[in-house]
Formats: C-alpha cells, structure tokens, sequence
C-alpha cells in the first residue's frame, strides 16, 4: 500500500502537468485574493481573507478531478488495472492508497496559502488584527471539501477508463454536491424536502465550520460522505 501511494505522488509530479495543475491553482488564487479588485484584500479594507474562503471550492471543483482523472481510469485503459487487482495488495487498499496519494497532493497545494495568513497579520491595524478561530476553521473547512472532492473523482475514475470523462464526472458531481443542492434550495424551494437538501449540500456545513465553530455534525458529514463514496468505488471495482 505505501508503495503505490508513493507511485501515485511520484506520477503525479514525473510530468509537467502535475506541476502546471498546483501553479495555475496557486496563481488563480493569488490574483483573486491580493489582484483582481472586486475580490482583493488590499481593495477590501479589512484584515479579512473571505475571498480565499469563498472562491476556492469553485477552483478546487476543476483542481481535484484533474488530480484524480486518472488514478483508476488510466490503469484500467493501459491494461495495469488488472496487475494491481491480482497482487497480494487488497482492492480496498489499493483504493485508499490511490485517496491518500490525493489527500496529499490536495495539502500540497493549500500550504502555500498559509502565506496569506501570515501576510494579512501583519497588514492588520494593529498587527494581528484577524478572526483567528474562523480563519483556521475554513482553512480546514476546505481541506475537507478536498477530500470530498477526491473521493468524488476517485468514484468517477473507477466508473470510466477514459480521463476526459472521468475528469468532467468529476466537476459535475463536485459541483452539484457543493452547490447545486444550494441552488436547488433558493428557487423558492420550501418545506422538509427543501431543508433536507440544504443539509446534505458541501457548502452549508463548510460555512458551519467557517465561523470558527468545528461541531461533529459537521465532520460526521464530511467523514461519512467520504466513506460512502470509498464504498461505492469499492463496491464498482468488485463488481467489475
């Protein structure tokens, strides 16, 4: 198992796309944080990171699935699928290898956001003039959409053997689940349907967690939503 996590990482960076993906999400981030007007701090006033908080799910919706595009589909279209389901390593560790490879490359790319942090605290009037509790519970507030994310693209992965359409499985699914319920809720949706699907919609728990409060509800629902996307992969990969 840890030597296919670490095939995955080293694949990920043998070529120039896994370092294009990190520097087009880093540089996207960085012009909407601290360049484009509507959205900059510097613009803003205030010793306030919301548009880093507010627009990353968006990029992490097209970031995650072209991370994990290929991780089952290209094994199963170059014929190594079926090397790995015959070696001694088990399908759900196989599975789990390939998510965590993921999980680290998706960490990988939000460390360097830290940076922000430590910018804007010491912009502040005075220095240090920050919601800390908030600013670190929508930091791991999207870590979590990540993960979700990647287990969305690696369910995706598994239902194709082709990356371009495990890759826009991928977006459609992590968009519906981030967004779409939402949208679906404010078109004058009422009644317990409408609250259901406001629920189990990504973006209600993450801003639960963005206001500094990291309840177990809300880490029940992003664990539980992983796991049930890691048994549906398992449950794919059986079966076929």
């Amino acid at each position: 198992m840890t030597a296919l996590y670490w095939k995955e990482i080293n694949a990920f960076f043998s070529n120039l796309t896994g370092y294009l993906i990190l520097v087009v999400f880093l540089v996207s981030i960085g012009l909407i944080v601290w360049v484009f007007p509507d959205t900059s701090v510097l613009e803003y006033g205030f010793s306030d990171l919301e548009p880093l908080f507010i627009y990353t799910p968006y990029v992490f919706t097209f970031l995650i699935p072209a991370i994990t595009m290929k991780m089952i589909a290209e094994e199963r279209k170059t014929g190594t699928w079926e090397l790995l389901m015959t070696s001694p390593v088990s399908g759900t560790k196989i599975i789990l290898a390939k998510y965590f490879a993921s999980l680290t490359l998706i960490l990988m790319a939000m460390l360097p956001t830290l940076i922000y942090y430590f910018s804007v605290v010491q912009l502040g009037d005075p220095v240090g003039n920050i919601d800390h509790a908030g600013f670190f519970g929508s930091w791991i507030g999207l870590f979590l959409i990540g993960a979700v994310f990647a287990s969305i693209g690696i369910l995706s992965s598994a239902l194709t053997s082709q990356q371009i359409i495990a890759f826009v499985l991928g977006v459609f699914l992590s968009f519906l689940l981030y967004y779409g319920l939402t949208a679906f809720v404010q078109m004058n949706m009422t009644g317990p349907f409408a609250l259901l699907l406001e629920e189990l919609s990504l973006s209600f728990h993450y801003q639960s967690m963005s206001r500094g409060v990291i309840g177990a509800q809300n880490l029940f629902y992003f664990l539980g939503t992983i796991i049930i996307n890691i048994a549906i992969t398992g449950l794919l990969i059986r079966r076929k």
